[in-house]
């Protein structure tokens, strides 16, 4: 097992036993996140919905769905390049949104995740993720699809999967922040895909 794989495995047994806040009383499965180790890109979402509980593994319900999709549009994949993770490791009861003192209480994970992937660019999905890991004060509409640069990290916030079911007039948008993502993959990132 290379060293990255046995740091992952620690810490996602740390995760799966966390009872830091009220959202572990309520939860079927951790969803700790997915995807393989040295991905240079890390998909980051707000936290889990009932199918994401109920497997244990983000984004697999509709959205997911969805998303698998626009990712194989361009050549990514979650079992081949890419890592999927959430803010919260847990679902928050009716899919309600997760409250500040949640995330700032399971934060430390995907922090973790970060510090041992070293991601050269992060994809927020959704309002709630690009405020919480690009800037507070993000307008969603306004701004996806445009590469923000933090600590040296390229940073894009894009439409959540789940709001564009909702409203399917934005997927072309959506897919064209999807376009741009694989343009800055191959100028900045090391491997292939």
């Amino acid at each position: 097992m290379n060293p990255k794989n046995e740091e992952f495995a620690r810490l996602r047994e740390q995760c799966l036993s966390c009872r830091d806040c009220g959202l572990c009383e309520t939860r079927t499965n951790v969803v700790f996140g997915v995807g393989v180790d040295d991905a240079e890109v890390l998909f980051i979402g707000e936290g889990p919905g009932e199918n994401e509980d109920l497997r244990g593994e983000p984004f697999v319900g509709r959205g997911g769905q969805l998303l698998d999709k626009m990712l194989a549009a361009i050549d990514l994949d979650r079992n081949k390049n890419i890592y999927i993770a959430n803010i919260v490791k847990c679902r928050p009861p009716k899919n309600r949104d997760p409250l500040p003192e949640e995330q700032e209480q399971c934060i430390k994970w995907l922090r973790q995740q970060f510090v041992i992937l070293r991601p050269k660019i992060v994809v927020c999905l959704g309002r709630i993720a690009a405020a919480k890991i690009i800037k507070p004060d993000i307008k969603i509409m306004k701004e996806h699809g445009t590469f923000f640069v933090k600590n040296g990290i390229y940073m894009m916030p894009v439409l959540h999967p789940a709001a564009l079911l909702r409203n399917p007039n934005n997927k072309p948008a959506a897919f064209e922040d999807f376009l741009r993502l694989q343009e800055k993959i191959k100028e900045i990132c090391d491997h292939t895909y």
